[in-house]
């Protein structure tokens, strides 16, 4: 009876440890897979955890906002990615930038923006946005604010259209820049009123 139990014990201990290994390589297997598999722009800007990785200065927040943008006006952006690119932008904007533009309303103008720059066949060939010296702050109401400029290219069949963008942000009350607004470059005065 000793011998039996003892061969029963090593044939459920062979198994055990057999099976272990299997689930071992195949865990591995699909590892390696995964990290072989490179990520889409997409999901490259969609993995930032915000929560642990803001962007520290205007121009980090703007350089990703661009990216965000990016993804949103390729030809290739699915409807669930225009979704989350949208909530991922808004997890930028300033509260009262969000007060004024409602999550359903929001994500309603995005599509059809988006929509209109697909149907004009338009592309984001080129995204600079100014350096970190170009940043211009000041304080106004006791907030700190933060104005830099981006430029695009957009080309729309065979022209290349640049387009100067001005972008305001707010330091919120973490400290954290977010972004205010932003205008047309020809509209806004630097070191002025806008």
């Amino acid at each position: 009876m000793k011998k039996t139990t003892t061969k029963v014990t090593i044939i459920l201990l062979l198994l055990l440890v057999g099976v272990v290994g299997v689930y071992a390589f195949l865990s591995e297997r699909s590892r390696a897979e995964a990290s072989s598999t490179p990520l889409t722009a997409v999901q490259k800007v969609l993995y930032r955890d915000l929560s642990r990785n803001y962007p520290a200065t205007p121009r980090e927040v703007i350089k990703y906002y661009t990216e965000i943008e990016k993804c949103l006006y390729a030809q290739d952006t699915t409807d669930e990615e225009l979704e989350q690119l949208g909530l991922r932008a808004r997890e930028l904007y300033d509260a009262e930038l969000l007060a004024a533009n409602d999550l359903e309303n929001y994500q309603i103008r995005l599509k059809a923006d988006v929509q209109q720059f697909k149907e004009k066949k338009r592309t984001i060939t080129n995204v600079a946005v100014a350096s970190t010296v170009n940043v211009d702050t000041f304080q106004e109401d006791g907030y700190d604010f933060a104005r830099i400029s981006c430029d695009y290219n957009v080309m729309e069949g065979s022209v290349n259209n640049a387009v100067s963008i001005v972008y305001l942000l707010r330091r919120d009350e973490n400290r954290l820049w977010k972004i205010y607004g932003w205008d047309d470059a020809r509209n806004v005065h630097v070191g002025g009123e806008e």
